[in-house]
């Protein structure tokens, strides 16, 4: 059993600072390596009653964002390291398609976190593609484009719960669906503000 966790514990996770306002320059070479890295580092799979698919570790004592179809009403199996460990929600949002999951305490590898108040329209985004066929996974870059607020598309085929990060390799959004060649996706202040209203009295 677990003991809950305070949202303000989560919150804490992403109070960092916003991103600058103006054009930015396409992530190098480099910045996708290191994308790449992070991602390897604090990525993880998330397996619910009916479906599984890709989280990613926000928070240093087992919080985990992914998509709300990953996980179950009270509760999902979070799969790192070679290991399942099962995971109590936290915050499960139709609205928003994200939940986050709460592991058992520890020391988790947790990606650094980046919030973009003004929104990610018009900014570089990094999705980390899947290898197929013992392929390696391949980090690609794209310009966010705007869709129904909050939520914001992207030129990329992921799955939902994957997340984007900026070109320092901050995590900055979470894919919520599959559009066609493309996904759509969720900035991460968006994820923040549902979890202020939800520890609102």
């Amino acid at each position: 059993m677990f003991r809950p966790l305070p949202f303000a514990l989560f919150l804490c996770f992403l109070l960092a600072a916003p991103l600058r306002a103006g054009a930015e320059a396409r992530p190098s070479r480099a910045d996708l390596q290191r994308v790449l890295e992070l991602h390897a580092r604090s990525s993880v799979r998330v397996r619910g009653p009916q479906h599984a698919g890709p989280g990613i570790i926000v928070g240093a004592d087992g919080q985990v964002l992914t998509a709300v179809a990953h996980v179950g009403p009270q509760s999902a199996q979070v799969e790192h390291a070679g290991n399942a460990l099962t995971a109590r929600v936290v915050l499960s949002s139709t609205v928003l398609q994200v939940a986050v999951v709460a592991g058992p305490q520890g020391a988790w590898p947790a990606a650094p976190v980046r919030l973009v108040p003004e929104g990610l329209a018009g900014r570089w985004v990094v999705g980390v593609l899947p290898g197929r066929k013992g392929q390696r996974d391949r980090p690609r870059a794209t310009v966010a484009k705007s869709g129904p607020a909050p939520f914001f598309d992207v030129d990329l085929t992921l799955a939902p719960g994957s997340p984007l990060y900026d070109g320092d390799g901050r995590l900055v959004a979470v894919v919520v669906e599959k559009r066609g060649r493309g996904a759509r996706a969720l900035p991460l202040s968006a994820v923040k503000a549902e979890l202020a209203s939800a520890d609102s009295p």
